[in-house]
């Protein structure tokens, strides 16, 4: 931000964008909860959520739902199907205990692909959603001008000078901030915390271990769904095929710069990291494309987003070793 200042970047025009990106992107790191909670780690499998919600939102916009009910539809349509991905997935991380993470990985990648060939050849029939030569395969983007594009960022918006804010879109956010906050206050949602604080002890305390794993992927899944919704209505336009592909990473690095040990996390890690993430990729546009050269900003972007990766697996590394040591 002073850095900003120096070179006479207007501030309140990067506050207005990063609130937009924290509300735009904070659901699909809340998704992350659910697993760090259970102790199945970073779900670095988030583009199956993803894939969910990109399935729901062609599902209305292929029906000509628009509005707040087009909106609504694409996020009903979405959820039964995360349930369905979701629970597939947490079968599958239940038999690789200890590796979730990498295969998350790469079982995302997959599935991002396995999802590209279904949209080449989904029988979808509204001509905005089609190529143009052919009629026959989803394009790689879909617009949703005419459906429900930023129907929640101009809910309730407030012009205060050059300061702008959704009332509304800061609403749904809080309330679905806040619903991951109850959960975990429920029998349940402590029963997954058990489950991924000591799962010898939650075992011992008759918890279904691979229930409460499996559960907390679905949870997870379903909110990456959610997340997708409310992130393309706010963008403006569906992408598919290999958009999905990186999603999961900056999504790691807000969790995980809010205060996430990478173990466990909580909503506030959510709402700082992805405040505090959002705010340096905004602001590192215009400095790097000022004092550098353009296109120097996407390269920053990216190491940051991966250094912080980085740092928290050396860091959780180096605590496990010490750990290790001290226990034998």
């Amino acid at each position: 931000m002073v850095t900003a200042f120096m070179i006479d970047i207007p501030l309140m025009g990067l506050l207005n964008d990063s609130l937009n990106r924290l509300f735009m992107n904070g659901v699909l790191v809340l998704s992350l909860i659910p697993m760090l909670n259970s102790g199945a780690g970073i779900n670095y499998g988030l583009p199956i959520g993803i894939s969910a919600g990109l399935l729901g939102m062609c599902l209305s916009v292929n029906l000509k739902l628009t509005g707040y009910i087009g909106f609504l539809a694409a996020v009903t349509f979405s959820l039964p199907i995360s349930i369905v991905f979701g629970y597939s997935y947490g079968m599958v991380l239940n038999k690789l205990k200890g590796k979730e993470e990498i295969a998350g990985v790469f079982i995302g990648f997959s599935f991002v692909f396995i999802m590209s060939l279904f949209w080449s050849i989904a029988p979808f029939n509204n001509p905005q959603m089609l190529w143009p030569i052919g009629g026959h395969g989803l394009r790689p983007t879909i617009g949703l001008n005419n459906y429900f594009a930023k129907i929640l960022n101009n809910l309730w918006l407030i012009n205060i000078g050059q300061f702008k804010i959704s009332i509304g879109f800061l609403i749904t956010f809080l309330i679905l901030c806040l619903m991951v906050y109850l959960f975990f206050k429920t029998k349940i949602g402590l029963a997954i915390s058990v489950t991924g604080e000591n799962e010898t002890f939650a075992r011992l305390a008759g918890i279904n271990v691979s229930a409460m794993r499996i559960l907390s992927t679905v949870l997870s899944t379903a909110l990456g769904a959610v997340g997708i919704c409310v992130y393309a209505q706010s963008y403006g336009f569906i992408e598919l095929y290999e958009a999905p592909l990186m999603m999961a990473f900056p999504a790691a690095s807000a969790i995980l710069i809010g205060g996430s040990t990478g173990r466990k996390a909580s909503v506030r890690n959510v709402i700082i990291g992805t405040f505090l993430f959002q705010s340096v990729y905004v602001i590192t546009g215009p400095v790097a494309n000022t004092m550098l050269a353009p296109g120097v900003s996407e390269i920053l972007r990216t190491v940051i987003t991966n250094g912080i990766i980085l740092y928290a697996l050396l860091y959780e590394g180096g605590k496990t070793s010490i750990e290790q040591k001290y226990y034998y």
